[in-house]
């Protein structure tokens, strides 16, 4: 089966992100916005107990934060991708770090851990530079909490759910 691990953030932030991802991300039905903290791999039921324990650690020694999202950016040219940035990423870049450890340990990462909220993907150039114009000079203040850790399965539809949550505790 497809696993990810990520976090929600709050209901605000993801009115925010869906009043943007409902015409701009492909993914807006499939998934609610959140901060990808591992991608997605495939995991046989023999993984599972092995990273659930390696999960549980990790939330019993992080303690719960707040984060800001301060501005809209883009990773364009790489991708056409328009995110919800994080004024000081370094809380999220630490769950990072500790959840790809041990046994989902990332020798070789294809690229750096950049945490986000996204708000487009997969638009035609103009249509993202047009957009990133206009957003990059709108205002951006959204907190939120974070205080959970989820591992998220995709099922046979295409949706991705809950599979298990882990309190931050630290």
């Amino acid at each position: 089966m497809l696993y990810g691990i990520a976090v929600f953030p709050t209901q605000t932030v993801q009115d925010f992100a869906n009043s943007w991802r409902i015409r701009h991300d492909p993914h807006y039905s499939i998934i609610p916005p959140h901060m990808t903290v591992r991608e997605q791999e495939e995991l046989s039921d023999l993984q599972l107990p092995a990273i659930t324990e390696h999960l549980e650690a990790v939330a019993s020694q992080t303690k719960p934060f707040q984060i800001r999202f301060n501005r809209v950016s883009s990773f364009y040219p790489a991708s056409h991708v328009l995110y919800l940035a994080l004024e000081d990423p370094a809380p999220m870049v630490r769950l990072h770090e500790a959840v790809c450890s041990g046994p989902l340990h990332v020798p070789a990462p294809n690229f750096v851990y950049t945490p986000h909220v996204t708000i487009g993907q997969n638009m035609p150039p103009d249509e993202l530079h047009d957009l990133y114009g206009n957003l990059r000079m709108s205002e951006v203040n959204l907190t939120s909490a974070i205080d959970q850790l989820h591992l998220l399965r995709k099922t046979a539809s295409g949706m991705w759910h809950v599979d298990k949550s882990f309190s931050l505790q630290g």
